[in-house]
């Protein structure tokens, strides 16, 4: 085969690949089909995974308040949990206790000697999603989808664990609770105790 063909042939065969190679596609085409993170999801794999499985590794409420009052520092090393520096710390939390009473926005139970709120209305905020230090905050590309976490853990509280304890709960229930508390380290206060709830049994009398 003469070089002059031999070469055009060349230049065929390269021009073809390099069509075949590139490609064009519209802006929002590419932006319709780029990922995005799937919070629900990722809730979702959290609490089947990490978060009930962990509940074991709560503290019981009693035994947490006693400690407070005789050695806070202890608790708060050795019990709490939070992804930055300051005071506010939370807390992974069990217990039992009789209901003494339910209202619109909580559930009011006996625990010892100690009345707490189980939260049944408005639920917002870290407290589970920190309270189980099982979430790596580095593991999150940027704050909004970290934050969307929380959203999504306190809206399956909300249409999940809430509902059916709510429609059942009366004066005199026992109830058993996992659940995550938000405490002040420089600034203490246990006389009011706020329950996110994560699980929630009852036992009637």
């Amino acid at each position: 085969m003469p070089k002059p063909i031999r070469y055009l042939l060349c230049v065929a065969v390269i021009a073809l690949l390099a069509y075949n190679s590139v490609y064009f596609k519209k802006l929002d085409e590419v932006k319709a089909g780029s990922a995005t993170f799937d919070a629900a999801g990722y809730t979702k794999d959290f609490w089947e995974k990490k978060l009930t499985p962990g509940l074991s590794k709560a503290v019981d409420l009693y035994t947490l308040t006693a400690l407070l009052k005789t050695d806070k520092e202890k608790a708060f090393d050795e019990h709490s949990h939070a992804l930055g520096i300051g005071n506010i710390r939370y807390f992974l939390v069990k217990g039992e206790g009789i209901v003494n009473g339910v209202n619109e926005n909580e559930v009011k139970v006996e625990v010892g000697e100690k009345e707490v709120r189980i939260a049944t209305e408005y639920i917002f905020g870290n407290a589970v999603r920190d309270a189980s230090g099982a979430i790596d905050i580095n593991a999150f590309t940027n704050s909004m989808d970290f934050n969307n976490v929380s959203a999504e853990i306190n809206k399956l509280i909300r249409e999940k664990v809430v509902p059916p304890f709510k429609s059942k709960a009366r004066k005199g229930d026992r109830v058993t609770f996992y659940g995550a508390i938000e405490l002040n380290r420089e600034h203490l206060q246990v006389n009011d105790i706020e329950i996110i709830p994560v699980s929630l049994q009852i036992e009637k009398p």
